[in-house]
């Protein structure tokens, strides 16, 4: 009698364990249809779940944000970096290229003068030396007696003549200025008028106005202002027609008997740095 009790028990357990089961699944087939409308306490569950959500996710997009913000600027700062890093590149690269652009200026202008002068060049050199307590008396270049440099060979620029070689040694030679303060031989140099030429000497140099002055000119003619004012090749030096530079101004000597005029150098000599070494053609 017991058994078939227990027995029975069992059916109506799993009877009402398949009821409860297909109710569940009802419930939850009518929960999930989309477009039915929500019991009270489906949504008092739903808001509170949306609220817990909401406040517990808060910190988190903070965070996040925060750890985005410091990512894009260090992206930022890392590209601004690269920027500046090619600014200076740029920068440096300019520099570069108009020190360039001016070496190439005037060694094009030293080669023009080669080829002008060509019966009488030596060789071109460069300025390798310039001592500043001695900066308008001598310079040193990259030339000697391997390149047959001798002494008292005349020294050019591309604007004109600037010196003599003092110095030689193997490979290197001293260049003594027009604008050394002892002028210890006065340059014969003559000055077109017109057609024809007046003569006389360079006896003194103004660094400050980069200016000759030339005595000695007794002849009484008007001297135009502007005039070329070259060598004679009068002497063991100097051949004839090297350019000294422009008449700036005439004016007379103490007893109002020669005429005293001032020369504009065409050489600037602050800034050498090629030259070229000449001598005179052997006949």
């Amino acid at each position: 009698m017991y058994k078939k009790k227990k027995q029975f028990d069992k059916r109506y357990l799993l009877i009402l364990i398949i009821i409860v089961i297909a109710i569940a699944l009802v419930i939850l087939a009518i929960a999930l249809k989309k477009d039915r409308n929500l019991n009270p306490i489906e949504r008092i569950v739903k808001d509170a779940g949306m609220t817990v959500l909401k406040v517990t996710e808060t910190p988190f997009k903070f965070i996040k944000n925060k750890i985005d913000d410091v990512h894009a600027k260090n992206n930022i700062y890392q590209k601004y970096k690269k920027l500046k890093e090619q600014t200076d590149k740029i920068d440096t690269v300019k520099s570069e290229n108009r020190n360039l652009e001016s070496e190439v200026k005037k060694l094009k202008e030293q080669l023009k003068l080669n080829t002008l002068l060509s019966d009488k060049i030596e060789c071109h050199a460069t300025i390798v030396s310039r001592n500043i307590g001695y900066w308008y008396d001598e310079v040193t270049i990259d030339k000697g007696k391997k390149e047959g440099i001798e002494k008292e060979m005349a020294v050019v620029s591309s604007k004109g003549l600037i010196g003599k070689i003092i110095k030689v040694s193997n490979h290197y030679s001293t260049v003594k200025l027009l604008s050394n303060d002892n002028m210890d031989d006065k340059i014969s140099v003559k000055i077109s008028v017109g057609d024809n030429y007046v003569y006389g000497l360079i006896s003194k140099y103004d660094s400050k106005t980069n200016t000759y002055t030339v005595e000695g000119i007794s002849q009484n003619v008007d001297i135009p202002e502007g005039s070329d004012v070259v060598t004679t090749g009068m002497g063991t030096t100097f051949s004839s027609g090297l350019l000294i530079g422009k008449v700036k101004g005439i004016t007379t000597d103490n007893f109002d008997l020669s005429k005293v005029v001032e020369v504009k150098s065409t050489v600037d000599f602050n800034d050498l740095d090629y030259v070229t070494v000449l001598k005179r053609k052997q006949k």
